[in-house]
């Protein structure tokens, strides 16, 4: 079941949750290749961050699958979430770091990508 946490020092009082929520559901279930009845996804907001040494808007998420992740995947993942957070939290592609962790590998081999790094090619 692939679970994707998101953490947002962004107030989402008056933000309309249920269409981020439903987004990231597809998006995920999408490029994963999971159904959407499998994918969980968690959103909290107003939590304490810096990111760069400011407290502007930045988000951070975790993406637990078992199976289905790969550096091409987590690339679109990355990009698609952060178009996500960009368009209905103002969240600067920029400031969104979105970690990976592949349970079928032994070693939980861990993809790390941040957003910044892909933009500088």
């Amino acid at each position: 079941m692939p679970c994707l946490n998101v953490s947002t020092n962004v107030n989402l009082d008056g933000v309309d949750t249920s269409a981020i929520l439903s987004e990231a559901t597809s998006t995920v279930s999408k490029l994963i290749g999971k159904p959407e009845n499998y994918v969980m996804v968690v959103l909290k907001g107003s939590v304490p961050m810096s990111f760069g040494g400011t407290e502007q808007p930045a988000a951070y998420g975790e993406l637990v699958s078992i199976g289905g992740l790969n550096p091409d995947v987590n690339k679109k993942l990355s990009a698609a979430i952060s178009s996500i957070l960009e368009t209905k939290l103002s969240v600067p592609k920029s400031r969104f770091f979105l970690k990976f962790y592949d349970t079928k590998d032994h070693q939980s081999q861990e993809y790390a990508q941040c957003l910044h790094a892909l933009h500088q090619h």
